[in-house]
């Protein structure tokens, strides 16, 4: 099997041929931590995550570099008005953000840089940009010319000569050209400074990943991923300075995920539309929050919405009730897996194709259903197909990064929360039960539908079974 990837470079699907044979280097853009992660920075994070499962998944050996940006204007203007060290700031805001992305199953990267601790790459990035000629110093400050590289442009499909001056940047009279960017920002009163050949000082955003990059990944390497919002003018100045310093392509594939939105608007701290990932997980199960994210394709925006996260809850439930069945029908899973089945053929046949989980997602609910009827029949051969699809099912979860629990421990914590939430608990339910089962028995209908209903309100929904009534959490 193929992969192809949506190349952003390009602007088309390509063949994904890494540079060494069954190796793929990685480089996604983290945080800048100045404040808790939302939702929209969740997506991008659990996209590439799952982009790297899959990818090992298919044999290769990947080498994953995710970063931190640990100095920032964000970080000193949070740190000032709360009178606070900014590194104090920053390193909150990283915990935070591996509370968060451990929660929602996500696996760290191979390696983390923070911009902080490469201080030396950085100086060393700048200078070879400086000793070429591309760029130039005023005062302490150190900025990249655009207009000595050809190619300026090339990744987000602008013309430098079209772009009107100050339209996304600010106008610095300092420069020569206004899109001109900051390699080096001069040391300003209060400010976390390094020493360097240009003065006291601290880099400026966009050399940060070029240096970390060149410095785990080389000159050159396969996949540079990130959110669209960075194609320009992040990733559009990472290539100019990159390219600028090596003569020799950066990233040999770009990868960009599209936003979440609210109301088809993008999430974001500017429009104070966003949602916490702590906050949201008080609501949702972190696999919920998953399956969300993943149901539409990657490049594509998805919509925040309480009817969009009670589908994917819904459907977690299914495919955890499916799993318990499955379990009491066909025994628990263990020993070797079986050999690869139609449904996993199917899911990677998604996945090869730019990664498609929402057509993943697909298939694997696909599975619970063919599974499910074959529960429901009486096939004498449907044991083994059942621990088959189910055995399709949990590799396609490892790559979803989903169905880490038992059946037992998710419906036990979905419990807990849903009696928590609507501050009810068991023994009032089975009274409730008990008393609709008298009204029944005493042919008062109203009582017994009042009876349900009103535990639907909770959340509490009722199973009328030939032995008795069960109760289970819905949405």
């Amino acid at each position: 099997m193929t992969i192809r990837i949506y190349n952003t470079m390009s602007r088309s699907k390509e063949t994904f041929e890494p540079m060494s044979p069954g190796k793929v280097s990685v480089y996604v853009c983290g945080p800048t931590v100045y404040d808790s992660c939302h939702v929209g920075h969740a997506r991008s994070v659990v996209v590439f995550d799952v982009i790297v499962r899959y990818l090992r998944e298919r044999g290769f050996e990947v080498m994953y570099i995710r970063n931190f940006t640990d100095v920032d204007d964000k970080i000193i203007e949070r740190a000032n008005r709360l009178g606070m060290d900014p590194m104090e700031i920053s390193e909150k805001y990283i915990q935070e953000f591996y509370e968060d992305m451990d929660a929602l199953h996500v696996l760290r990267a191979d390696h983390e840089p923070r911009v902080t601790r490469y201080m030396e790459d950085i100086k060393a990035f700048v200078g070879k940009l400086v000793d070429s000629g591309m760029a130039y110093r005023i005062d302490g400050d150190v900025y990249y010319s655009v207009e000595s590289f050809n190619g300026y442009g090339k990744l987000s499909g602008r013309k430098l000569e079209d772009m009107e001056a100050g339209a996304r940047v600010g106008i610095n009279a300092k420069k020569r050209n206004p899109f001109d960017f900051a390699l080096w920002k001069s040391a300003k009163p209060g400010e976390p400074a390094w020493d360097s050949p240009w003065g006291p000082g601290r880099p400026g955003w966009h050399i940060e990943c070029s240096a970390m990059a060149w410095r785990h990944l080389g000159e050159t390497f396969d996949i540079h991923g990130g959110g669209k919002d960075l194609i320009f003018p992040h990733h559009e100045n990472e290539v100019a300075q990159s390219e600028g310093a090596f003569g020799r392509p950066f990233a040999r594939y770009w990868v960009h995920n599209g936003f979440v939105n609210i109301d088809q608007e993008k999430m974001s701290k500017s429009l104070g539309n966003f949602l916490m990932i702590k906050d949201v997980r008080r609501r949702y199960h972190p696999e919920t929050i998953r399956l969300f994210l993943l149901s539409n394709h990657y490049r594509s925006p998805v919509d925040f919405t309480d009817k969009a996260m009670d589908e994917a809850r819904a459907g977690l439930d299914r495919i955890y009730t499916f799993l318990e069945r499955a379990e009491a029908t066909a025994g628990a899973p263990g020993g070797s897996p079986a050999e690869p089945g139609q449904y996993w053929q199917r899911f990677a046949e998604a996945m090869d194709d730019d990664f498609n989980t929402a057509l993943g997602v697909g298939v694997l609910f696909e599975g619970v259903r063919a599974a499910n009827g074959l529960m429901d029949g009486s096939a004498d051969d449907a044991l083994p197909r059942i621990r088959a699809i189910r055995d399709d099912i949990l590799r396609m979860g490892e790559v979803l990064g989903i169905l880490n629990e038992t059946p037992a421990a998710y419906f036990t914590g979905r419990r807990a929360g849903v009696l928590e939430t609507e501050s009810i608990d068991a023994a009032k339910i089975e009274a409730l039960i008990k008393e609709r089962a008298e009204a029944r028995k005493a042919k008062d209908f109203a009582r017994a539908d009042a009876i349900r209903d009103e535990l639907a309100e909770k959340n509490i929904v009722l199973e009328d079974r030939p032995d008795g009534t069960i109760w289970k959490v819905g949405g």
